[in-house]
């Protein structure tokens, strides 16, 4: 079984933009990027889609993705322009540690979602 995330965005373009430049997925398929559109994006073999389809507000959503190297991840991201947001937020500004054994930070894509890149920090 197989789940797999949906994250709903305004225009599909810079979504998709902001997913393959700057945190390191690919585009999983061929599809044109007009919207409306749902698109799977690839990182380290899991998916991800973003849809650009239905009306009204966005929905926000949060995806933790697990990682290994948490610190050498964030430095990368913010070599390709990542800027971090949320100045009250540690976790937003870089990778922190927290109590439930985890070493994490947050990025917000350009619609408010959120993705929570984690590592788990060996006892």
């Amino acid at each position: 079984m197989a789940i797999i995330p949906v994250l709903r965005c305004i225009r599909i373009k810079p979504s998709v933009d902001f997913y393959t430049k700057v945190l390191d997925f690919k585009l999983a398929d061929d599809d044109a990027l007009s919207d409306p559109a749902f698109i799977f994006l690839r990182r380290a073999g899991d998916l991800l889609a973003l849809s650009s389809h239905g009306n009204g507000p966005v929905q926000r959503s949060v995806v933790c993705v697990m990682i290994e190297d948490v610190d050498g991840l964030f430095e990368r991201f913010l070599a390709r322009g990542l800027k971090p947001v949320k100045p009250e937020s540690p976790v937003h500004q870089g990778p922190t540690d927290q109590t439930w054994g985890t070493r994490e930070f947050y990025v917000d894509d350009p619609d408010g979602n959120t993705l929570a890149f984690t590592q788990i920090l060996s006892s």
